[in-house]
């Protein structure tokens, strides 16, 4: 799948990644979502200070906190958040945002462990969730990225405007049948 860039003004300079469009920043809009990639929907973060952790490293020690889960089982010591970059189309542009756990708790319905876990049985999980929420009508709020090397404006707020909207897990668990777990 590819994501749509639409903004031909964003330039590469000097082997640098494209200037950040600030039309939409700090603002709130009404869009469509165009795509999200399903490829990574999330990344694991130590369980107590929720500093990025590798993706391929499992350990229970956190270099940044020195949180160790061998000292402490009442804790796990890593989980996961949601980091998904969606392309969403306004009235003039369609460019691609990226939703972090908090906004993106609001469209998927779910922790992105939870998410993740419900990936492990149903393989494609994210892709139906890209499906679903393809063409779904929304409110967002865009802020600028915190980190500078950032290549997106991130969601600070999401609100759905269907009135019929429900959260992304809910209906995967209608569409493979499978009983909300809590």
């Amino acid at each position: 799948m590819e994501m749509a860039s639409g903004d031909s003004t964003n330039q590469t300079h000097l082997g640098k990644r494209p200037a950040i469009s600030t039309n939409y920043s700090n603002s709130s809009f009404l869009c469509s979502v165009v795509a999200i990639d399903h490829t990574n929907l999330s990344y694991r973060v130590c369980s107590q200070c929720e500093k990025s952790l590798p993706q391929t490293n499992n350990s229970s020690f956190c270099k940044y906190c020195n949180f160790n889960n061998k000292d402490n089982t009442s804790f796990t010591a890593s989980k996961r958040l949601f980091k998904v970059l969606v392309s969403i189309a306004t009235d003039t542009k369609v460019f691609v945002v990226v939703m972090f756990d908090r906004a993106a708790k609001v469209l998927f319905g779910c922790s992105a462990d939870e998410f993740f876990d419900f990936e492990k049985t149903h393989p494609f999980a994210a892709v139906t969730a890209g499906n679903v929420l393809e063409g779904e009508m929304l409110k967002v709020s865009l802020s600028n990225p915190k980190n500078g090397n950032a290549q997106h404006l991130r969601v600070a707020s999401v609100a759905p405007l269907r009135s019929g909207f429900q959260p992304v897990i809910e209906t995967l668990r209608q569409l493979y049948r499978v009983r909300d777990s809590s």
